[in-house]
């Protein structure tokens, strides 16, 4: 999986490489049980500091999309987590903002729609083979 950090970007860059290792996974780039790069690997491939990848790690393994063990390293979870009401709260908040700032550039409901429903189905299809861990 190739990580692509945009250091002009208002997304902080520790939001930013936590957002494509989810995508990662739901792609299929990762694989479940698969290890990734330890923080101070994975910051020198990247350049930014290590402290930054470190919060990616914590954050992905508070939300129960990574398992960290000192001795084993870092590696994606073997189930994905279930979403609870914190997170469908925040889902809806997020949706809410993405679709009134594409309704204020004047994108039709129809393209709007369409442009979620490729997404996510981009995310079935990748998921298909392992049945997404449920």
């Amino acid at each position: 999986m190739i990580i692509k950090i945009d250091f002009e970007s208002e997304i902080p860059i520790y939001e930013q490489l936590k957002r494509q290792i989810i995508q990662g996974i739901a792609k299929g780039d990762l694989s479940k049980g698969e290890e990734l790069p330890s923080v101070r690997q994975l910051a020198e491939d990247i350049g930014i500091n290590l402290h930054t990848v470190n919060k990616s790690y914590n954050l992905l393994k508070d939300e129960g999309y990574l398992v960290v063990d000192r001795r084993k390293g870092t590696r994606v979870s073997d189930t994905m987590p279930e979403p609870n009401e914190k997170y469908i709260d925040n889902l809806k908040e997020e949706i809410g903002y993405i679709s009134a700032d594409a309704y204020c550039k004047g994108i039709r409901k129809e393209e709007f729609l369409s442009i979620c429903e490729k997404y996510f189905d981009n995310f079935i299809a990748n998921g298909e083979d392992e049945s997404n861990g449920r």
